[in-house]
């Protein structure tokens, strides 16, 4: 049987742990060749090794796939264009990016640091544009390409301890967005995934109440290989009409998510001031302000 990716050429970031990991076998396994980038620093960004990434190509080829390791740090430029010259120097072509690496340094806003705050924003925002922007020509040049990109609830919600995050998520589906709008004529398409599943990410998660330890269960539930398909899924040539998408998975479900729109207008012919919007427009539109919540109280139900 011949897979959805047979012929495919794709880079997968962050791919030796986690979901990374997932999708990078699954793409394998669909037939794709896989550039395997891990820096292999640990949960917090700090430290490197190449041995996770050969690992995984090590295990992609004892199934009868083919891979290479990579472990540039994708914060780097010339890192990050590194990864497509593996795959063009290795294997011919890039078909698709698959931007999934990262760490966290979470703290509460108050009390976190500059340092911390470039480190997430340098991987998770900076390091998926340098990657995109690497591809980019090449995809433009073959008229075709697919950039699967990792977001995340605490950017599209919000969360707790998580300001840095949470605008690097966020900055990503802006990029994502951006990204479709301006190479859709070149027959690129890109979107983003929103995943929930149990990594060393999310291992840090505080379980000290009876309610915490008991959503950390269910959490340990939802394992990284069920976010794979959609992400092998965008990858392919069946996702050819799909573009400038928000997508989530959760163990067995998967979200479409909408995107921000005005949900009501007030209109004043003369204008506004500040006293007219205090007594006019305040008042009206309550009705329609949304409580603030953190993904884990929006994403509070059981999972199926």
């Amino acid at each position: 049987m011949v897979g959805m990716l047979e012929g495919k050429v794709v880079a997968v970031t962050g791919a030796a742990r986690g979901i990374g990991r997932e999708v990078a076998l699954l793409c394998a396994r669909e037939g794709a060749a896989v550039v395997v980038n891990d820096y292999g620093g640990s949960e917090h960004g700090e430290g490197s090794d190449e041995s996770p990434a050969q690992e995984v190509v090590r295990e992609i080829e004892a199934a009868g796939g083919c891979a290479v390791a990579n472990a540039a740090s994708i914060s780097d430029p010339a890192g990050a264009t590194s990864i497509i010259e593996d795959g063009v120097s290795r294997f011919g072509r890039i078909d698709a990016i698959v931007n999934n690496a990262g760490f966290l340094r979470d703290a509460i806003f108050h009390k976190m640091s500059i340092a911390d705050w470039r480190a997430v924003i340098d991987v998770h925002l900076n390091g998926y544009f340098y990657v995109a922007k690497a591809a980019a020509q090449h995809f433009r040049e073959q008229g075709s390409g697919s950039y699967v990109n990792f977001t995340s609830t605490s950017g599209l919600i919000g969360n707790f301890g998580q300001a840095n995050y949470s605008a690097a998520k966020m900055g990503v589906v802006g990029l994502s967005n951006s990204i479709a709008l301006d190479m859709g004529r070149f027959g690129v398409r890109s979107n983003c995934i929103a995943p929930f599943a149990w990594s060393r990410m999310t291992a840090s998660i505080p379980a000290e109440t009876e309610a915490e330890k008991l959503r950390v269960e269910r959490f340990k539930s939802m394992s990284a290989d069920k976010v794979a398909p959609l992400a092998a899924f965008l990858c392919s040539d069946a996702s050819k009409d799909v573009t400038g998408q928000i997508f989530s998975v959760r163990k067995n479900e998967i979200f479409l998510f909408n995107r921000p729109l005005p949900i009501r207008s007030m209109h004043r012919s003369e204008g506004w001031t500040v006293e007219s919007i205090a007594s006019d427009l305040i008042p009206a539109m309550k009705q329609s302000f949304q409580p603030l919540k953190r993904s884990a109280e929006v994403f509070a139900w059981d999972p199926i």
